[in-house]
């Protein structure tokens, strides 16, 4: 296991029941894909969008099963609202399985609102020792996957006029990391994807007559976090997990809800005026 635990998408976890309700309403009527949506931070997010409201969509790659218990767990806490919820098997690192899902979301649910690329994978080693396999496979989910995802969903999202895309990327992206060349530079591309594709749906709602004052518009922003305490953290030392802690400024592992309230703050309709933007969730380890 990586000493620097920064895999977003990794541990399994499924929320209890009571964890569900109560819920907010600004995303009432939206609907959100969110890849990896079934464990870890990913769960997190597909948990806290549908306490705002929206139906949520929650892609994973394997152990369906757990995926299928994650579903199940879901449908039970919201029982008696309105809320819908499905789960979409697909390998991120194939631009096919990444239209297919795209697609599949939309003839479900009836239309996408919500995309948040936060399917992510670790191969860690260093350069010398790094395979072409290592280098490729990382680049291909975190990467080029949500390239993928993302150019399925603005077709869709531009069409309507609205939409919200939120790309997890990574404090490792910022800094840098040993070990882990692959994903600091995947995540690192994902900063400069965030605001190309920002600018792109702008210009072409603008050309197309869609913006005015009153329009919520299509926005795409970054989220980058930090070291999160997942179920994953339980298997580090308590030594390197003091260490970490000790070169964060405020002294303690992120909790996976609080990456998940800045991604639902961003896809409200209220955020239409915040995009291209980065938004770090790191307890300030990279000031």
């Amino acid at each position: 296991m990586s000493q620097t635990i920064t895999q977003e998408t990794q541990t399994p976890t499924v929320p209890a029941a009571h964890e569900a309700p109560p819920r907010g309403g600004k995303l009432a009527g939206r609907v959100a894909f969110v890849t990896g949506g079934t464990r870890g931070i990913g769960a997190a997010i597909s948990q806290a969008l549908a306490r705002q409201g929206a139906t949520v969509a929650s892609g994973y790659a394997g152990k369906t099963e757990r995926a299928q218990d994650f579903l199940h767990d879901l449908q039970s806490a919201w029982a008696g609202h309105e809320t819908e919820f499905s789960i979409h098997q697909g390998n991120i690192g194939n631009p096919e399985d990444c239209r297919r899902t795209i697609a599949e979301v939309i003839e479900k649910h009836g239309r996408l609102d919500i995309l948040v690329n936060n399917a992510g994978i670790t191969r860690d080693r260093v350069v010398s020792k790094m395979s072409d396999d290592d280098w490729q496979q990382v680049i291909d989910v975190n990467l080029s996957g949500a390239f993928y995802l993302s150019q399925a969903a603005l077709k869709h999202m531009l069409e309507r006029g609205t939409g919200r895309i939120v790309n997890v990327s990574s404090v490792i992206g910022e800094m840098g990391n040993i070990g882990q060349a692959n994903y600091a530079a995947s995540k690192a591309g994902l900063f400069g994807l965030t605001k190309t594709l920002a600018r792109e749906a702008a210009f072409q709602l603008a050309r197309d007559g869609k913006l005015d004052d009153d329009t919520i518009g299509v926005t795409v922003n970054a989220v980058t976090p930090g070291y999160v305490l997942t179920e994953m953290v339980q298997g580090v030392p308590d030594k390197v997990l003091d260490k970490i802690k000790g070169n964060i400024p405020v002294h303690r592992l992120a909790r996976p809800s609080e990456i998940a309230r800045v991604v639902h703050f961003l896809c409200a309709d209220e955020s239409g005026f915040i995009t291209g933007q980065v938004w770090g969730v790191n307890g300030g380890q990279d000031m």
